[in-house]
Formats: structure tokens, sequence, C-alpha cells
């Protein structure tokens, strides 16, 4: 019973850690990129359509690397894949 609860502890713990750093990066990349797009429209107005298409773009691939770990999270608290390998030492 004992390894069972230390790795439910382990595996929310790292859960934690995973989309509190994981989210860091992109919310940081995202501030910037739309920083930086803002700052290109009031230097060229006319572009305006073209550089927020592009900023769409590369906003959603930038969110992609906070979804990967939102998927990580939910990896190892819902269907954690060392679980099975504890209940089975563990003869349950």
């Amino acid at each position: 019973m004992d390894n069972e609860i230390l790795v439910a502890a382990v595996s929310i713990v790292t859960a934690g850690l995973t989309m509190a750093i994981g989210s860091i990066g992109p919310a940081l990349g995202e501030a910037r990129a739309a920083s930086q797009a803002l700052e290109a429209i009031a230097r060229q107005p006319d572009e305006a359509n073209t550089i927020t298409r592009t900023l769409f773009v590369s906003l959603a691939m930038i969110e992609s690397t906070a979804i990967y770990c939102f998927v990580v999270t939910m990896i190892l608290i819902f269907a954690n894949p060392f679980w099975n390998a504890v209940q089975s030492a563990a003869g349950g």
C-alpha cells in the first residue's frame, strides 16, 4: 500500500509541476508575439491583415506546447503507466 500511495503522490506532484513549468514558456512566448505584432501593425497599418493572420498561426503553434503539457498531465493523473506495474508488484 505504501508504494501505491508513493506513486500516486509523485504522479500528482509531477502533473502539477508539468502544468506550472510547461505553461510559463508559452505564456511568455504568446505575450512577446502579440507585442511584436502590435508594434508591426503600428508601423505598417496597411499590412494588418497579413500580420494578424501570421500572428494567429504562430499563436496556435506556441499554444501547442502548453497543450502537450496538459496531455502529459492527464496521462499522469488518469492513465498512469506506472500504476499497473506497482499494483502487479504488490500482488493486487
